[in-house]
């Protein structure tokens, strides 16, 4: 006879906290979200550690090399996605690796040959107005140009005229050396009254861009996340198919910490996929894995030798697992017993194991009830897929901006390696949808909207850090009218807001 669990399984709206005394040094100022993200002994520092307990999705329409350098510079990690080739996906891997505070890879780029058409296109996908100009039209290609808004005249100009007609040329532009410092940098753009500063190697190939407007933007990100050898750090989700190639590959290109990405963790491909890769780099290699809702699945993937386990499964808002297989669990639920069996095990061995939990956020206070649950930090991909810095497009529908936002169980990602059962190469019928969400602006300005939310919330209970929150935050659950009772009631709204903010 099938297993019963007796209890239902919950979600985070199900849920909420219970004010602890304020201590008057319980101010968001003081509040550190500072949290490991990869196991470590007791009473030994972690080896690595995020200055926000956020990160984003293994996916295709979030984690890119834009969103990684966004989410780290705001203290974060994101998880560039795995379903590409092994050359593309290290390819970002340095390009976040690569950047330095104020010094920018370009990624708005063409050639002298291309037309002022496509000049309009790019500018359309990308949103900036500054086009490097090199010989391949590549990031880093023989710089032969700089192409602004005020070069050419759209009422003037033919769509296909070339842009060599009317791009600032390499013998007028100013420039610097590569290996100048930020400050050098900026002495020159000031003095020059420049807008971008581009720089060259001595083969006269473009290594970064200078923006004036980034040396104010370096001051105001005090908590970037950085290495020991000061660059940002960045992470990368892989399979349990190619992982003996894709793996030291991106150890060559200098990730930081991998995640194995899969719908179901508690498998024995991934457990393989562990043993190898700590076998191979002696344990010097981090990775995660993932998902799980159970302390079984726990054990099984620490046992085999995960830094961090990732929780949930079919709670993400574009995840149709559940429905399609009839296997989840609710994320509250599945967070409380994982947390509740990695404590144990952090009692019997002296290893504390950090969880992610992935999915099941709709609000914002639901990255502060996942904290309170014993979650390190959380996973999320809706919440950046709306952002300028996102790989997807901007468009209109209706009378809103909204950004694409698809699965990796969608037909259009077709991402069957997180789904591996052993099977052919084909995914047999979708666990994800293609959709939409409603456009919202920069990563920053939201995240730190986010983060004072989760500062204030952690204040009224009493802590100042989430090891605090964690051992003294108290949970209630709640009925469903006392849910509607905790909105707006009884009054009419003077503005209705078509979306809800994550």
């Amino acid at each position: 006879m099938a297993f019963f669990y007796n209890e239902p399984s919950r979600t985070f709206n199900e849920y909420l906290l219970i004010p602890n005394l304020t201590r008057k040094d319980c101010i968001p100022e003081n509040v550190n979200l500072k949290t490991p993200i990869a196991k470590f002994k007791k009473g030994e520092e972690p080896s690595l550690q995020m200055n926000i307990p956020i990160v984003s999705a293994i996916m295709q329409a979030v984690s890119d090399n834009n969103v990684a350098v966004a989410l780290a510079r705001c203290g974060g990690l994101s998880f560039i996605y795995g379903s590409q080739s092994i050359e593309s996906q290290c390819s970002m891997v340095r390009r976040v690796k690569k950047y330095k505070a104020g010094f920018v890879l370009s990624d708005a780029n063409i050639t002298p040959d291309s037309s002022l058409r496509e000049v309009l296109k790019i500018i359309e996908r990308t949103g900036h107005s500054t086009i490097a100009v090199t010989h391949d039209g590549s990031p880093t290609g023989k710089l032969e140009g700089i192409l602004t808004s005020r070069d050419y005249r759209l009422s003037r100009c033919s769509l296909d005229e070339k842009v060599k007609e009317f791009m600032t040329p390499f013998s007028q532009l100013i420039y610097g050396k590569d290996g100048i410092s930020l400050k050098e940098a900026n002495d020159i753009i000031w003095e020059n009254k420049l807008n971008c500063l581009p720089i060259v190697d001595n083969k006269q190939n473009l290594v970064y861009l200078v923006f004036r407007k980034d040396y104010d933007s370096h001051k105001e990100n005090p908590n970037e996340l950085l290495d020991k050898n000061k660059s940002l750090m960045v992470g990368a989700g892989i399979n349990t198919k190619d992982y003996k190639d894709r793996v030291p590959a991106l150890v060559e290109a200098g990730v930081d910490i991998l995640c194995i990405d899969s719908s179901d963790g508690y498998t024995e491909w991934q457990g393989e996929t562990l043993k190898w890769i700590k076998e191979t780099f002696n344990g010097e290699v981090k990775v995660g894995g993932g998902n799980v809702v159970d302390k079984e699945g726990f054990l099984y993937l620490v046992e085999s030798g995960a830094d961090f386990v990732k929780v949930g499964i079919g709670g993400g808002s574009i995840c149709i697992t559940r429905e399609q297989k009839g296997i989840g669990r609710g994320q509250a639920t599945s967070l409380i017993e994982v947390a509740a069996a990695r404590d144990e095990y952090f009692q019997k061995t002296g290893i504390y194991v950090p969880l992610c939990s992935d999915g099941g956020i709709v609000h914002d206070y639901h990255i502060t009830l996942s904290l309170a649950m014993g979650a390190d930090f959380v996973m999320m991909g809706r919440y950046f897929a709306r952002f300028d810095e996102s790989p997807t497009q901007k468009l209109m529908v209706g009378n809103n901006y909204v950004k694409e936002y698809w699965g990796e169980g969608s037909k259009r990602a077709r991402n069957w390696e997180r789904y591996d059962l052993g099977g052919s190469q084909k995914l047999s019928f979708e666990e994800g949808v293609d959709s939409y969400v409603p456009y919202a602006g920069k990563l920053k300005d939201n995240l730190d909207i986010t983060l004072h939310k989760i500062k204030s919330t952690m204040c009224n209970c009493g802590s100042t850090s989430i090891e605090e929150f964690q051992r003294t935050a108290r949970l209630t659950l709640v009925s469903s009218t006392s849910i509607i009772e905790g909105g707006a009631h009884d009054v009419i709204l003077k503005e209705q807001n078509m979306f809800v903010n994550g």
